[in-house]
């Protein structure tokens, strides 16, 4: 079929829109013609080639839409069904058997190869070449979108679709970072740094989870005044306060858990030098291949922990309809997160977020 998709055809491109075609879905492939998708830092450092795919490319993996069809091999997801699309697994590797799909073995191809498993693309320019997608299994920067049974979740069809996308991946990732993978005791210290989508959603989260001392990091005082309207019990600006002597003031201790979203770092590594000890830092943000830390090895051996977290170690199918829940009973109001943009409006939407003008963009078709 032929659907409009927003190309990326150049490192640090603008986003172009423009006609091109779309296999019909495969015997284990879903059709879902896409009602609104997210922007994710993820999509714009590809964009800007720090992890592949090769360009041309077509990005987006916050997908939210409406199926169109199912190939042959698709069971309990049928047209007409709304769905949320989030991150690709392979369902067959040790780490996708037990439950742990954020971990899965081909991770990298399957959401950052550009192609199916196969080696083939879905998608062609108007000249019949090849143009990678498949991104995260869905490519949702365009109008129909072809995903799986494994990265398609299943919402009830009076769920608000132009809101659901970033819940398959940057509100997921913030969330999942603390209620799956550090899971804080009720009555603990959190602090997060950087409060953009992810660090914002791992601040309310933090109040979800019962922390009682949450602290949010930042150097925009708008996004820090929001932190605070969304359960942060302080808040630090990174350029004017020192950061980590005011952690251990405020906790006497040290922060239980640390978050960093920044993937800055300087700020990793105050982050984990503001652990209590045994306490737990967990790294979310994505930094460019080949970036180092240096750490105090002397520090680490007070029972300070460091954990890498992809995807909030959610199981898609199990959290995002967790997080719907809580946002329908008040307690996880990520709405307050988007802004919303046509689709037309791609590279404002980009370079709002680039300046900070934006926290979530949603792309609406």
């Amino acid at each position: 079929m032929r659907t409009t998709a927003a190309v990326t055809r150049s490192k640090g491109a603008p986003f172009e829109l423009c006609e091109v075609q779309l296999d019909d879905p495969r015997n284990n492939e879903i059709l879902v013609r896409t009602v609104a998708t997210g922007m994710c830092h993820t999509d714009l450092i590809v964009r800007d080639q720090w992890y592949p795919p090769e360009l041309p490319a077509v990005l987006g993996h916050e997908g939210s839409g409406v199926v169109e069809a199912v190939g042959s091999e698709i069971v309990g997801i049928n047209p007409g069904d709304h769905v949320v699309v989030g991150f690709n697994s392979c369902g067959r590797c040790r780490n996708c058997r037990r439950g742990m799909p954020a971990y899965c073995e081909g991770f990298a191809p399957y959401n950052f190869g550009g192609q199916r498993p196969d080696g083939s693309s879905p998608v062609r320019d108007g000249d019949g070449n090849d143009i990678n997608a498949n991104f995260f299994g869905q490519s949702s920067f365009a109008q129909y979108l072809l995903a799986t049974e494994r990265n398609v979740v299943k919402v009830s069809d009076d769920e608000p679709l132009e809101l659901l996308g970033p819940l398959g991946c940057g509100i997921s990732t913030g969330a999942g970072g603390i209620l799956n993978a550090l899971d804080p005791e009720a009555g603990s210290s959190v602090t997060v740094f950087g409060a953009g989508a992810v660090g914002l959603s791992a601040v309310m989260a933090s109040v979800v989870a019962n922390a009682t001392t949450i602290i949010a990091v930042d150097v925009e005082p708008s996004r820090l005044q929001l932190a605070q309207e969304l359960g942060a019990t302080h808040v630090l600006n990174g350029q004017e306060d020192d950061v980590s002597k005011r952690i251990m003031e405020i906790t006497g201790s040290g922060s239980d858990y640390c978050v960093d979203t920044t993937a800055k770092p300087t700020v990793f590594r105050n982050a984990v030098e503001s652990l209590s000890m045994g306490g737990t830092c967990g790294l979310i943000g994505a930094a460019a291949a080949g970036t180092e830390v240096n750490l105090d090895m002397s520090h680490l051996l007070f029972g300070h922990n460091i954990k890498g977290i992809l995807e909030g170690d959610a199981v898609p199918q199990n959290f995002i309809p967790r997080l719907i829940d809580l946002y329908r009973q008040g307690r996880f109001p990520f709405d307050k997160l988007v802004s919303k943009y046509s689709i037309a409006e791609i590279n404002t939407a980009a370079a709002d977020s680039a300046k900070g003008k934006t926290i979530k963009p949603v792309l609406v078709f």
